[in-house]
């Protein structure tokens, strides 16, 4: 775990434990990343897209001493919520450590489904692809290397970083599809990643769910990909996972399936030592990648 990390959960501890019973202990207990979450404000929001009324933000924290001038990599999060809920302050954690390590780190706005409103899983995938074009289009303003993208998220949000490599076909009416949407490197936590009736999400996303399946459409010429699951995910079961991992492989790939034994959906949110482990994982991968020294 590098210092980052470490002096963030010191000052957490330091700082916050004391108040955690006068706020709601049993919640921060069972979701220790929330406080740190609430702690967090972004450097700048910026609007990439503007969609039934609504403007859905690029949550964008600069690491230190960045310029506009800068080509830094980007570490880019999409929150989970089974695609009808939660926001992006969950995923601040996530992308703060990754700015204190000098990239920019992002957490997405998206929309949530909402049948009364007709938003359905594919216009949150269609927005995911939104995004990571118009951060690719603004790379030279947002002071970011566009070849050194790393889409990140966890359960949804993982399934929305797989999309924008996987789903050539679903792109809003707005889009310039002269822009690619696929990401450099995927980093997937506990991930939708089968939609089929075995897996999760197929009575969301209805009779198409197979266009939206990860595991069932793994192709050549995929980013290179880690996956962190834990074996007892009864949510998004780790038998996705590792199908996933395999089809990957198989297609010469480049993909690493880490497993936690026994661990549940979102293990590594619920632990900070879990999540310290998580990122740290994260570490290697992105430096043997040489995205990171």
């Amino acid at each position: 775990m590098r210092a980052s990390l470490q002096n963030l959960l010191v000052l957490f501890t330091l700082g916050s434990l004391s108040e955690l019973e006068s706020i709601g202990q049993q919640s921060a207990v069972n979701r220790p990343l929330e406080p740190i979450a609430a702690e967090l404000e972004p450097s700048r929001i910026v609007t990439y897209k503007t969609a039934g009324g609504k403007k859905l933000g690029l949550h964008i924290f600069n690491p230190p001493k960045h310029e506009t001038s800068d080509r830094r990599a980007a570490f880019v999060s999409f929150h989970g919520g089974g695609w009808t809920g939660g926001f992006p302050r969950r995923f601040y954690p996530f992308v703060d450590h990754f700015a204190r390590l000098g990239l920019v780190g992002i957490s997405v706005e998206y929309r949530l489904m909402n049948e009364e409103r007709g938003i359905t899983v594919f216009d949150c995938v269609k927005d995911a692809r939104s995004a990571i074009r118009y951060i690719r289009a603004h790379a030279s303003e947002l002071g970011i290397d566009p070849s050194k993208l790393i889409v990140s998220g966890g359960s949804a949000g993982a399934h929305l970083a797989a999309s924008t490599a996987l789903f050539d076909n679903i792109n809003a009416s707005s889009d310039d599809l002269s822009i690619s949407p696929s990401p450099d490197v995927l980093v997937l936590y506990y991930s939708v990643i089968d939609t089929s009736k075995n897996g999760y999400g197929n009575e969301k996303i209805g009779d198409r769910w197979k266009e939206l399946s990860p595991v069932d459409n793994v192709s050549e010429n995929l980013p290179p990909t880690l996956i962190l699951h834990g074996t007892g995910d009864t949510v998004t079961p780790f038998s996705g996972a590792k199908r996933f991992a395999q089809e990957m492989l198989e297609a010469g790939n480049h993909c690493q399936l880490i497993s936690y034994e026994g661990g549940r959906h979102g293990y590594l949110i619920f632990d900070l030592n879990l999540f310290a482990q998580a990122l740290d994982k994260t570490e290697v991968f992105l430096g043997e990648l040489g995205i990171l020294d």
